[in-house]
């Protein structure tokens, strides 16, 4: 026989061991593997950008301990209650429910969490001692805001700069507030300045605030967004009446009535777009949002297109202007151009190419264009940095920590290179900031990864589950909304919410369901002082089917070889 020769553990097979005298090991000698409780990962975890912890405050949800539950979201969001708003919901189409009935509503959960907890005003503790080194950030949208928070809880001294009248960034001037109440928004801002954050505003930087003052500080964050709409560049776009949609809604958000027509044509499929058309709608304008691409394509967020669609915004696709036409220097009609969709460009979508002879006009009164927002970089222009941030695109180069260029000088969110448009994108990147401003100021790096494998769908033992429907929250009438800015969507009763945590698959994550220990043969599992899981060792055979039975990947077969090289005893007790 050939002599079988193994370089390493992991290639021998596995071999049955005692680890103790037989005399003492109930079960013999012939288990050669162990079952043992593990933290694995989730899919949701994975594809939340914040590195929320959504299975574990949801666990604490069935427990009923509701601040414990939104103190865990705040670990990594600071902004639950807006995120729970208009988050475009990312880890819910990692969801690996999704593949069985339908994905959990995380997003109406997280404003559950945040709204059940909205008159507790109590600081989050800090995470280290209070330091001596200063951080500036400049802009308190999202993404400043998440920095700030982060900094503060590890004790450093941060002083944001807001070139408004209020905070908030584009949460407040660029998002209406039938979708996110300013009342949400101020309390979740106010949150985060208890934890001693200094707030300067009307602070303009290389207006009033010049860099000087800035470069005291031991490290800057950049986090001015995009608030300002791209042209365009269609002839006629200087008439009256044509105006941007971020201009528009921030007239609106900043209190005002703006003066519009009857009939209002939004250029644009994103998110901007969509909340211009449904402003115009309370105005009480007629409002048809004009696409060059089809309803597939929009980088809207689907939802927000539904609404749109239910208060009575029309929708012209595969269509987009190439002329504007007025009278006595007004608007009157846009000519526009069919389109059909041709190759995919770079942003994977298939690109829009002009049908000849295919022009055609509608009527408008009033045009708000909303094709995509950039920067506003002007603060550079009167620094020496200018000439040593490097720009791409419009936007202040980083790297993967947010650093530019320049050390000590760190930009994230819209105005940097590595942005993806969206609010808990900013919120990432600022707690990406801080943790990297963290280390660069010479303190221990701090991890920002979940643990553990992730948990597939082929994972799920799915005898444990049943097809239910996922929950949805109340809406104000459609009728009763287009009539003012009152909040549409009204979120989960206490119930729904609960039910819809139950629902849940819990991938990778113990929540103590007792079916491990209902399966045992051989009675080798019980419950401790404080509820969680023991097996005994010198009783269970490794037959596995605890493992098997586990309905959410929670547990897992060891080699007892493995336990025996790290000079395990074979008697130690594992907890879930």
């Amino acid at each position: 026989m050939a002599e079988l020769k193994f370089s390493t553990l992991e290639e021998m097979p596995l071999l049955a061991i005692s680890l103790e005298s037989t005399q003492v090991i109930s079960t013999g000698s012939w288990r050669h593997v162990r079952p043992v409780y593990v933290q694995r990962t989730s899919p949701c975890e994975i594809g939340c950008p914040a590195g929320e912890k959504i299975p574990e405050y949801f666990e604490l949800l069935r427990q009923r301990k509701y601040e414990e539950a939104w103190r865990k979201v705040l670990e990594d969001n600071p902004l639950p209650g807006v995120m729970g708003r208009v988050c475009y919901h990312p880890c819910e189409s990692s969801c690996n429910r999704a593949q069985f009935d339908s994905p959990i509503a995380i997003h109406l959960i997280e404003r559950f969490v945040a709204d059940k907890n909205f008159s507790n005003t109590t600081p989050m503790p800090l995470l280290e001692s209070r330091k001596r080194e200063r951080v500036a950030i400049v802009g308190s949208g999202p993404s400043g805001l998440s920095c700030a928070y982060q900094l503060a809880r590890r004790g450093y001294n941060v002083t944001i700069y807001e070139a408004e009248a209020k905070p908030g960034g584009m949460l407040r001037y660029g998002i209406p507030r039938y979708r996110l109440p300013r009342r949400v928004l101020d309390k979740e801002i106010g949150d985060i300045l208890r934890l001693g954050v200094e707030l300067r505003l009307n602070a303009r930087v290389g207006e009033n605030i010049s860099w000087s003052e800035l470069k005291a500080y031991d490290a800057i964050y950049l986090a001015v967004g995009a608030q300002r709409s791209r042209r365009l560049g269609v002839e006629g776009e200087e008439l009256d009446g044509i105006r941007t949609g971020v201009d528009f809604l921030r007239e609106i958000n900043s209190g005002a009535k703006p003066t519009m027509s009857s009939k209002v044509v939004v250029i644009g499929g994103g998110n901007t777009a969509i909340d211009a058309a449904r402003s115009s709608r309370r105005l009480g304008a007629e409002v048809t949002i004009v696409y060059r691409r089809t309803r597939a394509e929009m980088p809207a967020v689907p939802e927000e297109i539904e609404e749109a669609e239910k208060e009575g915004v029309e929708f012209l696709f595969l269509a987009a202007p190439v002329r504007f036409h007025g009278e006595n220097g007004r608007v009157k009609k846009i000519e526009v151009q069919r389109m059909a969709l041709g190759e995919p460009d770079a942003s994977g979508r298939r690109r829009p190419v002009p049908v000849a002879s295919s022009n055609f006009f509608i009527e408008a009164g009033t045009v708000l264009t909303a094709i995509g927002e950039e920067p506003d970089l002007s603060l550079l222009s009167s620094s020496d940095l200018s000439m040593v941030l490097r720009e791409e695109g419009g936007r202040i180069c980083v790297d993967e920590h947010q650093m530019t260029g320049v050390p000590g000088i760190f930009a994230g969110g819209d105005a940097a290179t590595n942005p993806l448009g969206t609010v808990v994108n900013a919120i990432r990147a600022g707690k990406n900031a801080a943790l990297a401003i963290h280390e660069y100021l010479g303190w221990k790096k701090v991890e920002n990864s979940a643990p553990g494998e992730v948990v597939e769908y082929k994972d799920i033992n799915l005898a444990y589950f049943v097809h239910e429907q996922r929950a949805r929250g109340g809406r104000l009438a459609v009728a009763e909304g287009i009539k003012s800015f009152r909040e549409v969507n009204r979120g989960l009763s206490e119930s729904q919410a609960l039910r819809e945590v139950d629902r849940c698959f819990s991938c990778g994550t113990c929540i103590h369901c007792d079916v491990c220990m209902d399966f045992c043969p051989d009675v080798a599992i019980s419950k401790d002082a404080a509820g969680e899981y023991v097996i005994d060792y010198n009783h269970c055979k490794g037959c596995g089917i605890c493992v098997a039975e586990c309905p959410r990947e929670a547990m897992a077969l060891s080699a007892e070889l493995a336990f025996a090289t790290a000079g395990s005893k074979d008697s130690e007790e594992q907890e879930g």
